[in-house]
Formats: structure tokens, sequence, C-alpha cells
């Protein structure tokens, strides 16, 4: 078989890996999706009970649509709000299962490399087809050759640490026990147990800390003793919270509303300033966090890490990347979506030359195309893979005639929107306290009403 007859290979059944087959069916190419869960979108699934900040409109892909109208699929409002489960039962598995056997469950891309050519080889390597190292669900190892590589595989399973260094902090591993680094299902009788009437240290500045900090409140305003504690490593400035009412995204408006209200009603104590250095385990059992510069808090029953997440590159190690040595995205797009200087709202539009690499034929998209960046939205994703796409079919006039019109945050800057890595960024504004403080906000109270209304949470990969 020729290189040009074999299989555009597709890592990750979620929703921009799928959204890149549907592309490729409609320029003619094959796909085929490998995805390591036993069913499409394995990813969101960890996070169904999350409710997005962005519309049906903005979750669903105009070519995944098309596959979809032959099968009688019908389009939810596009006005709605789907939560993760939604997401995967109304529109992910279904585009899955119209893909039908070009995705691959249960398979596992452990490597990556040219056919006979390691990193080093110059020698004819752009002629060699791709060869990829699979493991599948019942241990076997296989070969597989492609003519290019979309890794779609996103950043889910590398969540960042609760160290402020990016490494975990001392004694991190050892209270694994009681640490989790997802926003966790609090309608899951057991899962609730673990915070019903407990403290609760929740680390992050993002989204996903804002939903868990939204929903805590939600319990303590029923369960006495119930409370959080709000680790914050830089001060409390005016973006801390997103754009609130002039938010673009509503629902991601609201969700930092309701995550200011949990500290103006006393549902939660926002320590700023605070560098995590430490975990200790209490006589009693209890964890201290203890920062940087040897102070400790009380004790806590649970920690709830949401610093954001990173790209596993160790099964790309023997393709030549072209990555920005700070944001690990490609060289080409991390200016552009520097969290330094920009929020979901600013980023300037791209697609397949910005998420391309030194090795041809090799591209990273979705939430893997960020790096540690924290700024993305799937209709970002959506772009650059209809781009990418049309790129792998030679159609570069298609290719390059990238669009893309996000909806704004309403914070001048962006920074610090998200999670404690676009926050830390933003210190060089003034916002960073020098020692950390219990900071009682009382800007003016939030209806309960918005609590109720955003405490469902949202995720800025939405």
């Amino acid at each position: 078989m020729s290189k040009q007859q074999l299989p555009v290979v597709i890592i990750g059944a979620g929703p921009v890996g799928l959204a890149a087959a549907a592309h490729l069916v409609e320029h003619g190419l094959e796909p085929l999706v490998l995805e390591a869960g036993p069913a499409a979108a394995s990813a969101v699934r960890e996070w169904s009970h999350v409710r997005l900040f962005s519309t049906w409109g903005e979750v669903t892909d105009p070519a995944a649509e098309k596959l979809l109208a032959p099968t009688g699929w019908a389009k939810p409002d596009a006005a709605g709000y789907p939560s993760g489960g939604d997401w995967t039962e109304h529109y992910l598995q279904p585009l899955a299962d119209a893909l039908g056997d070009r995705v691959h469950y249960g398979t596992r891309v452990t490597g990556v490399s040219r056919a006979g050519r390691d990193r080093t080889v110059d020698a004819d390597r752009d002629a060699q087809p791709f060869v990829l190292h699979l493991t599948t669900a019942d241990g076997r190892e296989e070969r597989l050759r492609a003519r290019a590589v979309i890794d779609a595989s996103g950043t889910w399973g590398t969540p960042g640490p609760a160290g402020a260094g990016g490494l975990p902090a001392l004694g991190e591993r050892a209270a694994a026990d009681r640490i989790t680094y997802r926003v966790p299902d609090l309608k899951d009788p057991a899962v609730r147990a673990r915070y019903v009437g407990r403290r609760t240290a929740v680390i992050g500045s993002g989204a996903s800390a804002f939903t868990a900090l939204a929903t805590l409140a939600d319990i303590a305003r029923d369960e006495p003793g119930t409370h959080a504690v709000w680790i914050v490593r830089r001060g409390i400035s005016g973006s801390t919270f997103g754009g609130g009412e002039a938010d673009q995204l509503p629902a991601r408006g609201a969700l930092g509303l309701a995550a200011k209200a949990a500290v103006d009603h006393g549902h939660a104590d926002a320590v700023t300033g605070f560098r995590t250095e430490a975990i200790e385990r209490a006589e009693d059992g209890r964890l201290v966090l203890v920062s940087e510069d040897g102070r400790r808090l009380d004790p806590v029953d649970e920690v709830i890490v949401l610093t954001g997440f990173r790209p596993d590159l160790s099964f790309l190690s023997e393709i030549r990347l072209g990555l920005d040595e700070r944001l690990q995205a490609p060289i080409e797009l991390a200016p552009l979506i520097d969290p330094n200087q920009h929020s979901c709202g600013t980023v300037y539009p791209h697609g397949h030359r910005e998420v391309s690499h030194p090795e041809q034929g090799v591209y990273l998209v979705g939430m893997k195309s960020y790096g540690r960046a924290p700024t993305f939205l799937a209709m970002t994703g959506y772009e650059q893979v209809r781009s990418v796409t049309a790129a792998i079919a030679g159609d570069f006039e298609s290719a390059d005639r990238v669009e893309l019109t996000l909806p704004e945050t309403g914070v001048c800057g962006g920074a610090g929107l998200f999670d404690d890595r676009a926050a830390e960024q933003a210190d060089a504004g003034g916002c960073c306290a020098p020692a950390p403080a219990l900071v009682p906000l009382g800007v003016g109270a939030t209806a309960a009403g918005v609590v109720e209304e955003a405490s469902a949470g949202g995720c800025c990969g939405s």
C-alpha cells in the first residue's frame, strides 16, 4: 500500500478528534480514530456531571452535523447548555456510531515514529509513512501505518499538582487518599459524603475551581460544618472572577459570580498569596497545607486540586515537534494563546500552519495543541481540524481561509480567568498579595439565584 493510500490516524475520540474524522470523510479521505477508553469521549464522561458554559450551538461541528443528519439525529436546542453527560449522549457517541468501524476503542497509542527512522535520521524521512505502536485492551501489541497523524488526545490524563513549582508538593503523593484532581460529583451520595460537614481546601482560580466552590457553597447552605478554604497563589483583583455580566458567554460570567458569592456569603475563605510547598498529615489524619514561606493553614479534611492540565508528550518522543519552551504548545501557536495576553475570547484565528511541526504530516489539535495554556474552547478545536484536514487533502485555499470569532470575556487582558497558571502570569500587574491572608471580599452580595444557576459549573475546554 502506498503512503497516500494509508489512513489518516486520529488519536483520541473526543469532541475534536471525532470532528476531525467527520471533516476527513467530507474530503473523501479515510480516517481511523484510536480511543484508549471503552467508548467515545471517555474523558468527557469523567466530568459528565459538569455543565458546560458554552451552548449546544457552540459545541457541535458543522461537518459532524452533516455526517449525523442521515442517521435521524436531532440537533439539540442551540441555546441550551449541555452537561458533559448530555454532550456525550446526544452528540459525541452518536457521532462515533455514525463513523462506524473507523473508530477503534480500547486502543492506546504508546509511540509514533517514521518507518525505519528515529528522530535523528534525515535521509528520505518525509517519504516514509508513520508507524504507530499500539496496545489493545487485552494487552496485545500492534503496529499501524498512517499517512498523517492528528493528535487530539487532550490533556485530561495529566492534571497539574498542588505544588506551586509545577511538581508535586512534599507529601502530596502520600496524601493521595484525601486529594482529588477533578471537580467532584457532589450529587453522588458516596462522593458527597466526603465533603458534607467537613472542611475542604480548593486550590486553583479557574472555572473548575469556581465550580467546586459554588457546589460546596450549595451544600454549606443546608449542611452545617461544610466549609471551603480557597487557596489562591496570587492576590484578588478585579479580573479574578472573570467577566461577570460583561462576559459574552453568560454562563461563564455567572460561574465567576457564583464563586464570588461563595466567599461573600461566608461559605468559603479566600487565602491569597499562598504557594503550596508541602502537605502534612496531622495526628487526626487531616491535612495541613504549608506554603513556601513556612506558613501553615488550619487542618482540612479534603483537598481539591484544580491547577490545570498539561500535555502527555511521552509517546511522541521519536517525532520532531516544534514546541514553545514555556507553554509546550506549537511554536507558531504559542504567542497567539499566551495567557499573559489572551483569554478564550481574544485568541487570534489560526489553523494548520500554527498547529503543524517540523515533522510534516503531524498535527497537535484541540486541548493538546494548547499545551499548558488554559484558553481553549471547543469551537477553536473545530476550526483547527477544519483547516488541518483541508491541508491533508491538498486544498490549501480552504486550509488557509481560517475564520474564528469567539465570545469575549469582558475583562481587559483576560489573564487569571481559568486557573493558577494564567493567574500567576498576571501578577506583574500588581495584584499579588505579599503574604497569605484571609480576604473578606464584600463587594456587594450576589443573588443566591446566580449561585444556583451557575453551580453546575463550566469548563473552558467546552
